[in-house]
């Protein structure tokens, strides 16, 4: 029952929530609790997994694979542990104030949708169910995106939600010709069955289908524009439940189904992720130095940062793996951290553009230096927690002979402290641009306000100071995946027959 409270409690706080008078405070408090309920529940489910090894729960108690199966090993448990800070982060900065006319339609409630979207999605056993979790958090998402229908909110909302379509019919395509070849949807299930009964032109087929569904989903080369089109619109907390999410999803499913089904190194679609990976990187930051919002420059850091966690599958080695994911809980925490303190930006001046921004570190510097922490940690200025999962994603390309990869993400590296050094420079350390401005930024923010970036801040510092254990996990979490016959075993009891390995 554990592995389904992740799943459950946001689901029944939304329904609590839409069931519950129209009191702001009320109803804050209870997004709050729910979201401190999954935190718990997520703590003891990562607690479980490191003692017991992976959680499986049949539904129903209908064996696996004709029943719906929830799964959590240690990638899932991880993700999940992720997904609930960002969650109580964002529900905890709701007490700062929201718009009422998005409050009255139902903006609480929707966020538990996201984050019980993106909870099944992490848990789920099966790659129809898997689908089935993205469409939740879609649809949760592009309502969250386009509340209150700014002519700018509906541009970028169907924008997002039409590329994020064309990834579900890759995907929902790709899943019935799987199907109709092995006959199953466990995910187990297929790992076991699709040795015996794949073609390689089914293979080669199949996984480039996948590559473009997740690639779209993740935000990956050349279908990203979607992203930076979009995440600059809604308002900071739902920018940063956004951003701290959704592309994670992506990257995880692409983990999970590609360890699972095309356990070949040598297959084709790694040396076409590993380009892409690279050409993310590169285009990304270049996108990024070009912008002149707040905003558009995370959203295009985003992107250029993505090639950092799908690298690792590329290269396929459990030291890769490993550091790519742990990227990705430290790019979960500083990039949901940051649009959380461009906020601050739209509380004070109304607006993200550089132009407009300055001044912060000189009437409130206590406040600029808790901004400070992630802006330098995703730059990866040691010995931040952005530094440390460089070295654990770089080291691995040299170590491997992946010397001009290596180089290119040195020099997205700098590309990067550039970015972050100018976002600094322009919305902090620059005086403020007029009198009037400069003015506002004397008001004091409130607590509510800082307290999900100090929590954010906090763990991010605690990442830096536990580098050493949580990348231990990191690469024990790789090692499970890349062992495929663990994951199998688990939900089956049984292994990949010898012959078909």
């Amino acid at each position: 029952m554990l592995l389904a409270l992740p799943i459950l409690l946001p689901l029944l706080t939304a329904i609590v929530l839409h069931l519950l008078p129209q009191r702001s405070r009320l109803l804050r408090l209870v997004a709050f609790a729910g979201s401190l309920l999954v935190l718990g529940t997520a703590a003891s489910i990562f607690a479980r997994v490191q003692q017991a090894g992976i959680l499986v729960l049949q539904v129903g108690s209908w064996p696996a694979p004709f029943g719906i199966t929830l799964v959590a090993d240690l990638f899932s448990a991880l993700m999940i542990a992720m997904v609930s800070v960002i969650g109580v982060a964002v529900t905890g900065s709701s007490f700062a104030g929201v718009d009422p006319r998005r409050e009255a339609l139902g903006y609480h409630s929707l966020i538990q949708v996201v984050l019980m979207g993106v909870a099944g999605a992490f848990l789920t056993g099966d790659i129809f169910n898997l689908y089935v979790w993205f469409e939740v958090l879609l649809i949760g998402s592009f309502v969250l995106m386009s509340l209150h229908r700014t002519r700018a909110q509906l541009r970028a909302a169907f924008t997002y939600v039409g590329l994020n379509l064309l990834a579900s019919a890759f995907l929902l395509t790709a899943i019935g010709l799987l199907y109709g070849q092995a006959g199953t949807l466990n995910l187990a299930d297929l790992a076991r069955a699709w040795p015996g009964r794949r073609t390689p032109g089914l293979d080669a087929a199949l996984s480039m289908l996948f590559l473009t569904a997740f690639g779209i989903k993740a935000g990956l080369f050349p279908l990203f524009f979607w992203l930076p089109a979009s995440y600059h619109t809604p308002p900071a907390a739902v920018g940063a439940l956004l951003a701290g999410l959704l592309t994670k999803v992506g990257v995880y499913a692409m983990i999970r189904v590609f360890t699972l089904l095309f356990p070949d190194p040598n297959a084709s679609v790694y040396r076409v992720l590993l380009v892409l990976s690279a050409i993310t990187m590169v285009v990304g930051l270049i996108g990024a130095l070009a912008q002149r919002d707040f905003r558009r420059v995370l959203s295009f850091n985003l992107v250029g940062h993505i090639g950092f966690t799908t690298i690792g599958l590329a290269l396929w080695s459990p030291a890769a793996l490993g550091g790519s994911i742990l990227y990705v809980l430290h790019h979960m925490l500083v990039i949901s951290t940051l649009f959380l303190v461009s906020g601050l930006f739209l509380r004070q001046r109304r607006t993200t553009d550089l132009n407009a921004l300055g001044g912060l570190y000189r009437s409130q510097p206590a406040v600029a230096c808790l901004a400070l922490i992630p802006l330098f940690s995703l730059a990866g200025v040691p010995p931040l927690s952005g530094f440390v999962a460089k070295v654990g994603v770089i080291t691995p390309m040299l170590g491997g002979g992946q010397y001009l990869l290596a180089a290119v993400a040195l020099c997205v590296s700098l590309l990067t402290v550039l970015s972050m050094a100018r976002l600094w420079e322009e919305a902090f350390w620059k005086p403020a641009p007029v009198a009037s401005s400069a003015s506002a930024l004397h008001s004091r923010l409130a607590l509510p306000i800082l307290a999900p970036i100090a929590f954010l801040v906090g763990l991010t510092l605690a990442l830096t100071v536990f580098a050493g254990p949580v990348s231990s996990v990191t690469m024990r979490a790789a090692g499970q995946l890349l062992d495929r016959n663990t994951y199998i075993r688990a939900i089956l009891g049984e292994e990949v027959p010898r012959a078909a390995r």
